[in-house]
């Protein structure tokens, strides 16, 4: 089957595993989101993952804490999505590997790019844990950074609201929706699609980014195969 995207990588936000629940990870939630993943895998869609930690843990509210040390600890609650996922897809037949930033072998693969790319080229979905595995970096920016080395086609950013508005559209009911947006409008606007780091290094290595609700999971699979989804950032 032809397709728009040969090699995606995913951003999974931590929230998008809580479900209902917030907190956690809601294993029925986490089917739903693997399922339109295993149709692409299917049909040879080589797909790459970064999942967040927000669901466990995030640093940026930790109070007092040494930004560092709490940064670290989201880094690690990115893993047990990373793992939490894996379990799923593994559950459906799809075959998966786990790599993170910040070396733990006894239950993950360091990242090695070169391995990466190879076990996608053999058919297996890679997820990557701990973000760039370096602290006062998003997992956004570690997205960004992955894509880059993988040479993915696009960044599929699923959230929690069906594109980019210019304004919130939770809190103002006239927000209005792009289709299709400039980094540059991005960054000069302060829209919330990533933080302004990922953003430039999207920009900066020409990789595009579809931000679409998750809510939806099967946007996933629409969106690779071309139909139109959420808001282009390119």
């Amino acid at each position: 089957m032809e397709t728009k995207y040969k090699r995606i990588l995913l951003k999974l936000s931590g929230e998008s595993l809580a479900g209902n629940n917030k907190m956690g990870i809601d294993f029925e939630t986490v089917a739903k989101i693997c399922k339109p993943i295993k149709e692409l895998n299917a049909i040879g869609v080589q797909v790459a993952i970064v999942v967040g930690g927000g669901n466990f843990w995030r640093g940026r509210s930790s109070g007092s804490m040494d930004r560092t040390r709490a940064d670290h600890m989201g880094m690690l609650a990115t893993t047990i999505n990373a793992m939490g996922v894996a379990d799923q897809l593994e559950a459906m037949g799809v075959d998966v590997r786990v790599q993170t930033a910040i070396t733990m072998r006894e239950v993950a693969e360091p990242y090695i790019r070169g391995k990466a790319i190879r076990h996608m080229e053999k058919g297996r979905v890679v997820i990557f844990g701990c973000g760039t595995g370096n602290p006062f970096f998003s997992t956004d920016t570690g997205a960004a950074l992955r894509a880059a080395e993988i040479e993915a086609d696009i960044i599929m950013k699923a959230t929690m609201v069906d594109g980019v508005y210019d304004s919130d559209p939770k809190k103002n009911p006239d927000a209005v929706k792009y289709d299709k947006i400039s980094f540059s409008d991005v960054l000069n606007k302060d829209l919330a699609v990533m933080d302004s780091t990922a953003a430039s290094m999207c920009r900066d290595n020409n990789i595009p980014i579809l931000v679409f609700s998750i809510e939806e999971p099967e946007n996933i699979y629409k969106a690779v195969c071309g139909e139109d989804v959420g808001t282009l950032v390119c």
